[in-house]
Parts: C-alpha cells; structure tokens; sequence
C-alpha cells in the first residue's frame, strides 16, 4: 500500500509538472519567452503561484524548461519523419519539410525557442537545440552524400547554412506573414526547395521530394 501511495504521488507530481510547462509554452507561444512570468502562468494552469515556484523557483528555470520541451518535441517529430521515408534523400526532405512546416505553424513559438533573445543562461540551451537540428540534418545530408544522390560537399558547413536560411526564411523577423493554410504550404514548399538545391538537388519537384506539407493540428504541439 505505501509503495501504490508513493506512485501515485509521483504520477500526480509529474502531473502538475508537465500542466505548468504546458501553459507556461502556451504563453510563450502567444507572447514570446517574455510573457513567461510565474502569475501568468499559474493563472492559466489554474494554481496558485507559490504552486509554480515549488515546481520552478525562478523564472529562469521554468524557461529552461518550456526549450527543453519544445526542442525534444521538435525533434522528435523531424527524426520520426525522417526514419519513415523510404531512402536517404526523401530522409533529409522529409527532415527539412517537417522542421520548416512545425515552425511556421507556431511562428511565435519557434521563434522565442530558437533565437528571441532571453537571460544569457537560456543561450545555452537554445545553442544546444540549434546544434542538435544542424546535427541532425548533417546526419541526413552526410546519407544523402554517401548513397551518391547529392553531390560531395562539406556537411559540416551546409547543415547549419540549411537550418539558418530555413529560420530566416521562415519565422524571423524580416520573413513574410502566411495569411494562410495555402500560403503556408507554400512558403514551406518553397524553402524545401531552395534547400534542396542549396546541396545540388536541382529537380527536387520533379523527383516528388517537396510534398504536400501536413501541418500538425495545436495539441501535437
């Protein structure tokens, strides 16, 4: 009986957990990392502040929390994508279709996690996250190369290029709004390819590698 108690416990901690870094990323995603203070997100998690800080003493670590999330999400949802497709080159379109489509479905959320600027100790999580989405297309270009489908070329280099015109491209500030589901696609279709090409894949459309981008519905967020 007191080991069910002790996991029950558990699981309600873990519980109230997760429901304040699920309301605190919900502000984010509407205000950027600022609107991430403790009363806000208390009140949207429908708990008391001092609940919050038992969780989380600062604002700080509850930022820290929210990347962590999102950047585990995220790319969990680009590998899954990527392991699915039939061979190394679909792999890193699928891989690049799937970063540049979660992220301009929440714009404002991608953005505040990848470069919004925050407290100097966020810097290194969001450093980390960067890295891991270079590593991870580097992963799928370094396929790509060694099947023969892409010409040779230092990944390295072109990984990170790729996952920086792709955020420019897509959610900083100089990127054009998408009014709208078709615009969106577009625009994700459109820098799929510049991607593509970006690493000598000059018929990507006509090869079906720029497909119809699925937009993840909010609660896959």
């Amino acid at each position: 009986m007191p080991y069910r108690r002790t996991e029950n416990v558990a699981r309600r901690l873990a519980e109230r957990r997760e429901a304040i870094v699920a309301a605190a990323r919900a502000l984010a995603a509407e205000g950027g990392m600022a609107a991430v203070q403790i009363a806000p997100v208390a009140a949207r998690a429908g708990i008391a502040a001092g609940t919050v800080y038992r969780y989380f003493p600062s604002k700080t670590e509850l930022v820290a929390a929210v990347m962590a999330a999102v950047s585990e999400r995220e790319l969990a949802a680009i590998r899954a994508a990527a392991d699915a497709a039939p061979g190394p080159l679909s792999a890193l379109a699928a891989a690049v279709t799937t970063f540049a489509a979660r992220a301009l479905h929440q714009r404002r959320l991608a953005w505040a996690v990848i470069a919004e600027q925050v407290e100097p100790e966020i810097d290194a999580l969001r450093l980390s996250y960067r890295q891991a989405l270079a590593d991870e297309v580097e992963r799928r270009l370094a396929a790509a190369v060694r099947a023969g489908h892409v010409p040779e070329q230092d990944v390295r280099l072109a990984a990170p290029a790729l996952v920086g015109a792709l955020v420019e491209g897509l959610i900083a500030p100089l990127a054009p709004e998408a009014p709208n589901a078709a615009a969106a696609r577009a625009a994700v279709q459109a820098l799929t390819l510049l991607a593509l090409r970006a690493v000598g894949i000059v018929d990507a459309r006509a090869r079906g590698l720029v497909a119809q981008s699925a937009f993840p519905e909010p609660d896959e967020r």
